[in-house]
């Protein structure tokens, strides 16, 4: 499946949010990541997220389609991320 994930964390979880999603994920722009996943994969991450985050603050949003060419996109201004290496 392709995920696209947003986070809204505290400011001292953001390394470690950051790190947990290119684990997983392509990070397209500051909070946001994008990527294919395998239903075990999305699991693990979301598990591995859940034991970063405090659920009564911070905010994981996740969107996924079948495959990325369902999925049109548009951007302004600077470019960030991109398509390389996960971690």
């Amino acid at each position: 499946m392709f995920v696209i994930l947003v986070y809204d964390t505290a400011v001292e979880r953001n390394p470690k949010v950051l790190k947990t999603c290119r684990k997983y994920l392509h990070w397209t722009q500051r909070s946001v990541f994008h990527g294919e996943l395998s239903a075990a994969q999305y699991r693990a991450l979301m598990t591995a997220l859940r034991g970063v985050i405090d659920p009564d603050y911070d905010s994981i949003v996740t969107y996924s389609a079948r495959s990325p060419d369902l999925i049109e996109s548009g951007s302004l201004g600077v470019s960030l991320g991109g398509p390389g290496d996960i971690l």
